[in-house]
């Protein structure tokens, strides 16, 4: 089993339509950022979705590519450079491919989320979308010889907790990172909308 195309591009657009709904993202911003994640989120997906028509006889590399180059340019704050980073540099990993593996999502993944830790500087441990990255990446390398829907199963899980692990940590990155102790308590909305977007992947590929 694998990830086809098709799988691809109906992944991006679910996402669109997931990030529409975008109060629950909303609400976790406003406790420790600026109460934009989620419109923005919604913004740069929605654009994602309008470019998809023109992307279907595209390798998968290609829409990554063209993905990330959208979200690059029409996410606001801090989230727009590492989202699009996110996307172009793992779409180097599946360039000319019409199907991924797991093997293929790991090193999308490992090479997206390296690039992302570059560029922002957060480590996992920081309260970041990092905490929620690093969980699939390290879920997916463990992973790499088993089935398709039992490895997308376990990571799925290892993302949620990654998520949620941002909880009670001080974020030490971002606008939160100015409220001090008074942003333990509250789960990261990059970690969530990073979670939820995989998590949209996950259910795309079991339909």
């Amino acid at each position: 089993m694998v990830v086809t195309k098709n799988k691809v591009i109906f992944w991006l657009d679910a996402a669109a339509d997931v990030f529409e709904q975008q109060e629950f993202l909303t609400d976790l911003d406003r406790e420790i950022g600026d109460a934009d994640h989620g419109l923005n989120m919604n913004r740069g997906f929605r654009k994602v979705k309008e470019k998809l028509p023109t992307l279907a006889d595209k390798d998968i590399g290609t829409i990554m590519k063209n993905t990330g180059m959208v979200l690059l340019s029409t996410i606001g704050g801090a989230n727009g450079p590492l989202y699009g980073t996110f996307f172009i540099k793992a779409a180097e990993t599946v360039m000319a491919k019409e199907e991924l593996t797991v093997t293929d999502l790991y090193h999308m993944y490992q090479e997206g989320t390296e690039r992302i830790i570059a560029r922002g500087m957060a480590h996992p441990g920081d309260k970041t979308m990092v905490d929620t990255l690093s969980a699939i990446v390290e879920s997916l390398k463990a992973r790499q010889e088993s089935p398709l829907s039992s490895a997308l199963a376990d990571t799925l899980q290892a993302a949620e907790q990654g998520m949620k692990s941002t909880i009670p940590m001080r974020a030490a990155k971002g606008r939160a990172s100015y409220l001090g102790e008074r942003s333990i308590g509250h789960q990261d909305p990059g970690a969530t909308s990073s979670y939820l977007l995989f998590k949209t992947l996950c259910d795309v590929v079991d339909m």
